[in-house]
């Protein structure tokens, strides 16, 4: 009996989807719910796993295709063809050139598309790579790391003693590469453009001095993270002086849709997290009942799906705020750009130590540079400029937030 592979049911906000890669050829022996294709939206990756056991009988969509929802992709023939696969053992040496079939590769664990695509890609052992993301999983910067160390430490010495310098490549062999953009890097600029021409888009700036944060942290990290299991980060502080602003300000807080302003009553957080795919922004709902422990696990959580691939459409969308930190990449200040249909975001930046006049005295203080970026055409300046300094008088004396004043 033959039995239809089709593309699942797409979220509401989601009209096509491209199919990225096949993990099965035609003939191939397949499984029930083992992963056959990965298909890429505009936020996520899905994975598309087999509706029944049996051989892939025919591939009817390639890779790169735009698809749809409930478009057949390929069609499985079930019965004893499955029955009559060569065991593990046998199929490892017949075809020396594939990738173990079984979606943890080895390693015990189910792999991400994207981690899979890698260690398939180079042919890796994915037991023996060392997963630093939750519950031991391996993520594409494990991976890669594995990648360099083994380079390291097979090359080096033949670099050293054998390889000579490469010379200078003549200009005119010099090449360049033609590379189609994601959906998500696409979408990315799509949005960025279209916050560009429709936002009055203006950046308000401030500093703000850690030096209690940073105590605090210091004081209580052994012991929060014992009791909570997640060590606490500057993310936290930050989410909920913003929480405390934007219920002061709640214009901050709100959106435009037409010739209306569309104020929410409640306040979620996204928190931009950078992947090799691009940007995403999954959401903390409800910020203001959250606690530091369940923002920060949420965080890790929210940081290591994402760079997994395994990030959910619902966890990316919506959203009342969002706060960017491009300190971790060394950033001293920038200008965000806002995530529409929100009307401001916060920016983080690098700490850095700077003399600063304390009491009457020069100190040295670790400061950060925070920016506000912000839709004009809903919020004033005098609004921006104060939303940010209620974030600076919330970290500079963090008993604030407990007190919430």
């Amino acid at each position: 009996m033959s039995i239809e592979v089709k593309v699942p049911q797409l979220p509401e906000s989601v009209t096509d989807a491209t199919l990225v890669s096949w993990h099965k050829s035609v003939g191939d022996p397949v499984n029930r719910d083992e992963n056959l294709v990965d298909l890429e939206t505009d936020k996520v990756v899905l994975e598309v796993p087999a509706p029944t056991s049996g051989v892939l009988k025919e591939i009817r969509i390639e890779d790169g295709t735009t698809v749809t929802s409930g478009e057949v992709l390929a069609v499985i023939e079930e019965g004893e063809a499955v029955a009559a696969v060569p065991p593990p053992e046998e199929k490892t040496v017949a075809g020396e050139d594939k990738a173990p079939e079984s979606a943890d590769l080895g390693s015990g664990q189910k792999l991400s598309p994207a981690v899979r695509r890698l260690v398939e890609e180079h042919g890796l052992d994915a037991a023996a790579i060392t997963g630093s993301g939750r519950q031991g999983r391996i993520t594409k910067s494990d991976v890669m790391r594995f990648m360099q160390e083994a380079e390291a430490g097979t090359e080096e010495p033949a670099q050293k003693t054998e390889i000579p310098a490469p010379a200078a490549m003549p200009e005119s062999e010099r090449g360049e590469r033609r590379v189609a953009m994601t959906r998500l890097r696409s979408r990315i600029a799509e949005r960025m453009v279209d916050a560009q021409a429709t936002a009055a888009m203006l950046t308000s700036f401030n500093e703000v001095d850690l030096h209690e944060v940073i105590r605090l942290r210091k004081q209580y990290r052994e012991s929060f993270e014992k009791q909570y299991g997640v060590r606490v980060g500057f993310m936290s502080f930050f989410v909920k002086a913003a929480v405390e602003a934007l219920r002061t300000f709640p214009v901050v807080n709100a959106s435009v849709e037409g010739s209306d302003i569309v104020y929410h009553d409640y306040h979620d957080i996204g928190i931009a997290v950078s992947t090799d795919r691009g940007l995403l922004v999954p959401v903390l709902r409800n910020a203001e009942s959250m606690t530091f422990a369940e923002i920060e696990k949420s965080i890790v959580d929210y940081a290591t799906r994402a760079r997994d691939g395994q990030i959910t459409i619902e966890e990316l969308t919506g959203g009342t705020f969002t706060i960017t930190n491009g300190g971790v990449f060394g950033s001293l200040m920038s200008t965000p750009i806002i995530n529409p249909p929100q009307s401001a975001i916060l920016g983080m930046h690098k700490i850095q130590e700077r003399p600063m006049v304390v009491d009457g005295e020069i100190r040295i203080r670790p400061m950060m540079y925070i920016a506000l970026t912000y839709d004009h055409r809903i919020i004033d300046g005098r609004e921006a400029v104060q939303f940010l300094v209620k974030i600076k008088e919330s970290l500079e004396d963090p008993a604030r937030l407990l007190l919430r004043v």
